[in-house]
């Protein structure tokens, strides 16, 4: 995983939580841990990282992801088994 990588997943997972992530970052984390991603209808992003799912809004017309959508990120990747180190 690169520097950049493990610095958005110290953000997500940091407290208080962050509303300054940008969604683009998010998911070239996801994609860095070799989770899919796939277009839904509209904004919707569709994830499936290690046997675990879940849908997303890519935030618009900002590109920072708002506060609730990183608990549910942090959420996620604990259920997949991912925090940082």
């Amino acid at each position: 995983m690169k520097k950049k990588h493990k610095k958005v997943l110290q953000n997500i997972f940091e407290t208080p939580v962050s509303s300054s992530i940008i969604w683009k970052d998010i998911e070239s984390l996801l994609k860095s841990l070799d989770a899919e991603l796939s277009e839904g209808r509209g904004s919707r992003v569709r994830i499936a990282l290690n046997g675990m799912r879940a849908v997303f809004h890519r935030p618009h017309p900002k590109k920072e992801t708002d506060k609730s959508a990183v608990v549910s990120m942090r959420r996620l990747l604990k259920e997949a088994g991912i925090e940082p180190c």
